[in-house]
């Protein structure tokens, strides 16, 4: 393949793309569904078969592109108009905290894990998951929260008080996940794991494996999510 070939090839395949990628919508880009991410990969791929491969001629590759570019259209317009057809293609989202609960069942459901869905939280500018009322994992891969409402008393900002006692710690910090205790946690929260027996005895917890999630908030105090404990 010449040089000159090579460039007709990679701007016929460059225009193509991206009137294709127009006509298909933003929906490609802005939400990356299973079904948006593998119809992505694929044009991509056929249009740098059309650019860089000598043996696929320029006819079929323009063929190739605009049957998957068709292809992705009618499968869109079918979710469209048929809520069944739209959770087969594209999934539906799944409510990973409900009610302040963590829902265990749909977490594995999603493949997440709670390193993950802390991860996604920060994301939203939330560093507890004990500050979150509703989480919801999106079919984009996106993490929707809505916040608890905050107890609405009489502070001592309010009365014009100052605060003599700040945060213990600046954030609030993960010692139990997956019925495990993070050691590396207690580390550099200077306690201990005798320290962590106590306080899940205080709230009825003979044991750590009865525990899915728990973490020290800013405040010193031992947030829990037992294993078990979903809502209906």
């Amino acid at each position: 393949m010449t040089v000159s070939v090579l460039i007709v090839r990679l701007l016929i395949a460059f225009t193509v793309l991206l009137i294709l990628t127009r006509i298909m919508g933003r929906k490609e880009i802005a939400q990356m569904t299973f079904f948006n991410f593998i119809s992505a990969i694929s044009i991509g791929t056929i249009g740098a078969s059309l650019a860089i491969d000598s043996t696929l001629s320029i006819r079929n590759g323009l063929i190739a592109l605009v049957a998957w570019s068709i292809f992705t259209i009618v499968l869109g317009i079918i979710s469209i108009n048929s809520r069944e057809a739209r959770v087969l293609i594209e999934g539906q989202p799944r409510i990973v905290i409900k009610n302040g609960k963590i829902m265990e069942d749909e977490l594995r459901k999603v493949r997440l894990d709670v390193d993950a869905l802390n991860a996604l939280l920060r994301v939203k500018n939330v560093f507890s998951i004990f500050d979150v009322d509703y989480a919801i994992f999106e079919t984009s891969g996106k993490l929707s929260v809505m916040k608890k409402e905050p107890q609405k008393f009489v502070t001592k900002s309010d009365m014009g008080i100052q605060l003599t006692q700040p945060n213990i710690y600046p954030i609030s910090t993960a010692v139990i996940s997956d019925g495990s205790i993070v050691s590396l946690n207690l580390k550099k929260l200077n306690i201990t794991s005798q320290w962590l027996t106590e306080q899940l005895k205080l709230s009825g917890i003979n044991s750590v494996s009865e525990v899915f999630y728990a973490e020290v908030g800013k405040d010193g105090k031992l947030y829990i999510d037992k294993k078990g404990q979903e809502l209906s």
